[in-house]
């Protein structure tokens, strides 16, 4: 156990001050400067170089009740980060070490050891792994929250077979990107997916190996998705809701699965949205829809970087970052992924 001569006293911090009606705005939110925190017994202080900004964080900037408690009003918000270790009162853990925990949205973060996972090459079970090839923000992504949501959603909640037809929403996203990648990998017979734009279905097909791709802005979900899945999908992986869902439950094969991850489509709206107009189709399908969290899914985080870890080393899953500097741009990076801004995992690098 160690402590740091010289630690910081002042940290910034984001919270969130009102909760958002519709799109948050940035008064809602503001971005403080408070005392660092005293390290307790069993406890680390992190110096935070990587924020993660998700989608489901706007759930919890609402009182609604939901799987997770919302953010406390006036005071600092939480979310994934990677820190260094700079003042240590724990055993195992010394400055030095990069660890991956859940006190984002600041600068600084003093936590229970217990609640820190210690990361960097060794985490990589693969002899050819050196630390330029997995930096720390892959634990925030593609090794991290991100890749382990991709992974227990397409093997375990869609049950994933080798030659199934896979249809991916909001491919190009940090899961959906991983989603895709896997189910090559895993031996899907075709992988699809749909995107906002034209570049993103370029790198879709391109550099990330999908047999297909569409923009959903250029013209109706149904039938671009029947046009490059003529013979139906047999799993559905879904991150938007909305035409999306329904498009796919129109085309799902016989003993077809729907894993839904997310539907950001839906987030931000002050109404409900209309649901799927075509769900007595699952009873000719004897399809099945199912929604998960990564949170019941922690038991697969050491089968998942055993088996995705040495694929990210070499190469054979290819993931994007797109990579927001300072503390100060926390939430302009966090509307963005609302906005659809990002290709891959937005990451905070502070």
């Amino acid at each position: 156990m160690s402590e740091s001569p010289a630690l910081p006293t002042v940290n910034r911090e984001w919270h969130l001050l009102s909760r958002p009606v519709g799109w948050p705005k940035p008064e809602d939110f503001a971005l403080v400067e408070a005392p660092v925190p005293a390290l307790g017994e069993g406890q680390v202080l992190v110096r935070n170089k990587y924020l993660s900004v998700d989608p489901y964080m706007r759930g919890r900037m609402s009182a609604a009740k939901s799987y997770a408690a919302p953010f406390e009003l006036g005071k600092v918000m939480q979310g994934g980060a990677v820190g260094e270790v700079i003042a240590s009162n724990a055993e195992g853990l010394e400055p030095g070490d990069h660890v991956l925990h859940f006190f984002g949205w600041r600068e600084y973060a003093a936590l229970d050891a217990k609640h820190a996972v210690k990361v960097g090459p060794t985490a990589v079970p693969s002899a050819k792994v050196e630390a330029q090839d997995v930096p720390l923000s892959a634990f925030l992504g593609v090794l991290g929250m991100t890749g382990l949501t991709a992974y227990a959603g397409l093997l375990r909640t869609a049950s994933f077979k080798e030659g199934d037809v896979v249809f991916v929403s909001g491919a190009a996203g940090a899961v959906g990107s991983e989603v895709g990648q896997l189910a090559k990998l895993l031996g899907a017979s075709r992988v699809i997916g749909s995107a906002g734009s034209d570049e993103k279905v370029k790198l879709l097909v391109e550099e990330y190996g999908f047999d297909a791709a569409f923009n959903y802005k250029n013209g109706p979900v149904a039938e671009q998705l029947r046009e490059a899945a003529p013979d139906g999908i047999d799993v559905y992986f879904d991150n938007v809701g909305g035409d999306h869902l329904e498009a796919a439950i129109g085309s799902l094969n016989q003993g077809g699965r729907i894993a839904v991850c997310g539907m950001i489509s839906v987030y931000n709206n002050t109404e409900p949205a209309p649901g799927p107009r075509n769900l007595a189709r699952l009873i000719q399908t004897r399809g099945r829809i199912e929604g998960f969290l990564v949170g019941d899914h922690y038991d697969l985080q050491p089968e998942f970087v055993q088996k995705v870890g040495p694929w990210v080393a070499s190469g054979e899953l290819q993931y994007r970052e797109t990579v927001v500097e300072g503390i100060e741009n926390t939430l302009e990076a966090f509307l963005g992924v609302l906005r659809g801004d990002n290709i891959g995992k937005m990451i905070v690098k502070l």
